[in-house]
């Protein structure tokens, strides 16, 4: 083995390699992970051990933070230690780290039919582009990066689709200590996130009038050359539920809930999949498909008359 380095040394070595493959943002959500976790715990050390990986877990847990966080954090300190071990580095030390059984599943938050009919009858009475992006998403499953991203370009009328094709998040960016943040616009969050969603006729409605007009490079939230940034969208939106007296949901919720509205309808699971952009079924199912007690016993009784 090389002269042992530390893992705050290694963590150095192995962000700079990973900067070659990864989106900025996902270098800068891995640099938040070191900065505010790993280094502060185990920059120091030189070898890890189950039971200190193990005690971290459980002190992570106990300060507030969800399994998923934690699960997220282990993630890069594996691979750091990977990288480490496989540079001759660090000592390759296997750890398997234990949780707490969860006792209650959070339940999906969704807007209710009620209210997202209320929703989109708003919009659709008191047109402003920014009101358009909350009834596009609803139309959609689009997500708030890809609605402030979304360009009048990315609509075709022809096709009746849109594209996704960008996305615009706030980043952090660690450099040299200092911290600043920075508007970024990148690609979709995953290969399958690029994709074309077709416009249902209500929606078409809304658009079909506006976009022969509109200057094809501007943002359709902004209908100007810069973008509203997803923070900003946010508060706008928490606003305008507050006025309509809509029980709060976070945005995302907008995107849950039109999964949801498609499986209700029966929509078959992988083309809900495809359209939401997810990298793979099990995602969709996961979220989204938890058959009810009806559906259950239909199952059961539909597996009893095959026999007879």
């Amino acid at each position: 083995m090389n002269k042992s380095k530390s893992i705050r040394e290694v963590a150095a070595l192995w962000k700079k390699d990973k900067r070659q493959y990864v989106k900025q943002s996902t270098i800068s959500a891995y640099a938040l992970i070191l900065e505010n976790h790993i280094l502060p715990k185990f920059g120091n050390k030189h070898q890890l051990s189950e039971k200190e990986v193990q005690d971290f877990t459980l002190q992570k847990l106990q300060e507030g933070l969800s399994q998923k966080t934690v699960k997220d954090i282990l993630i890069v300190l594996k691979m750091i230690q990977k990288f480490g071990a496989k540079q001759e580095l660090l000592p390759l030390v296997e750890w398997s780290v234990k949780f707490p059984t969860e006792q209650k599943k959070n339940e999906l938050e969704v807007l209710s039919i009620a209210s997202q009919k209320k929703i989109m009858q708003y919009v659709k009475d008191n047109f402003t582009f920014r009101n358009l992006g909350v009834y596009i998403c609803l139309s959609t499953g689009m997500r708030i990066g890809e609605i402030c991203g979304l360009k009048w370009c990315d609509i075709n009328l022809t096709t009746e689709t849109i594209s996704v094709n960008r996305t615009i998040e706030r980043i952090y960016i660690i450099d040299g200590g200092k911290r600043h943040t920075e508007l970024i616009t990148s690609t979709p969050k995953t290969q399958n996130s690029i994709r074309e969603i077709p416009m249902n006729r209500e929606l078409l409605k809304l658009i079909k009038p506006l976009k022969r007009l509109m200057n094809n490079d501007y943002f359709v939230l902004t209908n100007e050359a810069k973008p509203t940034e997803p923070r900003t969208y946010r508060n706008y939106y928490k606003q305008l539920l507050k006025q309509l007296e809509i029980p709060d949901l976070k945005f995302h919720g907008l995107r849950h809930s039109f999964a949801t509205r498609c499986i209700e309808s029966q929509c078959d699971y992988k083309t809900v999949s495809v359209i939401l952009g997810h990298a793979n079924i099990s995602t969709t199912l996961n979220l989204y498909v938890h058959p009810n007690m009806e559906q259950k016993k239909k199952c059961i009784d539909k597996m009893f008359k095959s026999l007879k």
